[in-house]
Formats: C-alpha cells, structure tokens, sequence
C-alpha cells in the first residue's frame, strides 16, 4: 500500500507512551462494552473478567499511581504515522461523500493505547480488540491486534488489510452520524438475543461495505492500493468471520450466535462496496431479508 509522505490526520492521540492509570469503571459504561464486546465476539463473562484483570481496572473510584512514560520504539512509529495517514484519507474521502449530499463530516478521534484503555464506554482491555465508542465518537486501536490478526487468526498483517480493519471502525462512526447505530441500539432494548444478533450482523456488514466504499473513492484519489493488496484484505475480513473465529475456537459453530456475519459475508460486502463506491446499498442491506445478506 502506498501511504508514506500522505498527509497525517491531527485527530490522532497516541497514549502507548504512558502506562494505564487505575481508573473506575461505571456501570453505564461496564453495560455498554459488554455490548461492545459482544459485537466483537467476545464472551460476555471472559469480557468482564478481563476488564477486572486489565492494567488501569478498579472496581471503585481513585486515581490510582503516577503514570510511567516511556519512548516508542521505531515500529510503533512507523505505526503511528502509518495509521494518523490512514485516518486523514478516511477524513478526506467521508468529507468529500458527506459535502455531496449536502451535509458536513465530523471525523472522529482515533486513539492508540497499549493493554487497557480508559474511554467513553468505561476501561477496556485489549482482548476486546479495536472498537468504537459512541459516547466520545471516538476509535480505539491496539495496533498489536494486527499481530494477533495474523499469527493467531489465520489473517493478514499487510498495511492495506490493517486500513480495512481502522477503516471498517470508521464506518461505525459513520453509521452512527446516520442514525444506523441508534437504530441498532433500540433494536437491543426491545428484541431477544437471537433477533438482536441478526441486528448485529447487518450492522457490522454494513460496516464492512463501507470500508469498501471508503477504499473505492480513495483509490480514486490517493491511488494507494497496489497489486495483492485487495487479497490480503479479503483474507483479513474472511479470518474474522464468525464461522471461522467459532470454528476454529470451540470445533462447532452457531449461527444463531453470530453478530459479526459469516467470511463469505464479510468478504462478499467488503468486495461490494469497494467495485460499486454506492452509497445507496446501504439502505439495501439492512431492508433485503437477512437469509440474503
């Protein structure tokens, strides 16, 4: 992928240089990375035992100790630029797609951390992997993900497949500015869990067609993919299709478990919204019966 000397994004904040604080973690916000991290894949009771174990954890109120600054090495660096360019692209092309239909795009913040981070949504460890949080509109990555993609999911670690993966976490900004998330939201509240799951897919298809489209229009104007990019992106988002993570975690599947979509999904709406570029399927997906996503 060709990003080095691209513009950076200011909306960018890198917290790996600071060891996590001990900080509370309140109920709304213990309440919502559940659901986050059920999005994710996550058990929910794996989930609340690593935010009890993760760095920066307390289940009470306080500061806790100083926090211990440190320098980057060189890799992390180079991620950093890596990804504050990534995200300047998402800036320009979702501004641009917004200014067409007559709206303004307000960027998210992105945020780098290591081990645990404190955010909107309460304090989360790595193990939830990179999420959204809706309260602080705002991304949150640990890029060592990127090596667990790879080593332990069977994905790829090329830099166009780490752009799908912030790029589809953008999306879900995206569907929140459009009233998508809340409508999945309320879809939590009033169905059961399986109903709820279905929800779920179409969300984080819809996020996936959208990194597509991201992809699209920013090959148009960045012409940043370069030959077996695509491919390794396809095998990233095949990697952590439901099917496969279960599969591969337990030996069986449940479909009526899944909230992320099978790989032949993922892949299917990533490769859709990134040949087309349109917009308008995404209406399309969460209105067509959910046996045809």
């Amino acid at each position: 992928m060709r990003w080095q000397g691209g513009k950076q994004s200011e909306n960018l904040e890198d917290r790996r240089r600071m060891s996590p604080r001990t900080v509370a973690i309140s109920g709304f916000g213990m309440l919502i990375l559940l659901v986050i991290g059920a999005l994710m894949g996550v058990d929910p009771q794996r989930l609340q035992q690593l935010i009890g174990d993760a760095p920066g954890a307390a289940p009470g109120g306080g500061g806790g100790g100083p926090a211990v600054e440190r320098e980057l090495t060189a890799e992390e660096m180079r991620s950093r630029d890596f990804i504050a360019t990534i995200l300047a692209y998402t800036e320009e092309v979702w501004g641009d797609q917004f200014r067409r239909a007559g709206e303004t795009y307000a960027p998210p913040k992105l945020v780098l951390f290591a081990d645990a981070v404190q955010t909107g949504c309460g304090n989360a460890p790595s193990a939830v992997g990179p999420f959204y949080c809706p309260v602080d509109k705002t991304v949150y990555l640990d890029p060592t993900f990127f090596d667990e993609l790879e080593q332990k999911m069977g994905g790829s670690k090329a830099e166009f497949s780490q752009a799908y993966v912030i790029a589809h976490e953008i999306g879900h900004h995206v569907q929140n500015l459009l009233g998508y998330s809340a409508l999945v939201d309320q879809k939590r509240r009033t169905s059961s869990r399986e109903e709820f799951n279905r929800w779920s897919v179409r969300l984080e298809l819809q996020a996936d067609y959208l990194a597509g489209v991201w992809a699209h229009y920013g090959q148009q104007k960045f012409a940043f993919i370069e030959p077996g990019d695509v491919a390794a992106a396809m095998q990233s988002a095949k990697a952590i299709g439901d099917d496969r993570i279960q599969k591969n975690s337990r030996g069986f599947t449940s479909p009526e478990s899944y909230t992320h979509g099978t790989s032949t999904q993922r892949t299917k709406w990533f490769r859709l919204g990134l040949q087309s570029g349109d917009l308008s399927s995404m209406k399309e997906l969460f209105e067509m019966p959910y046996e045809q996503l």
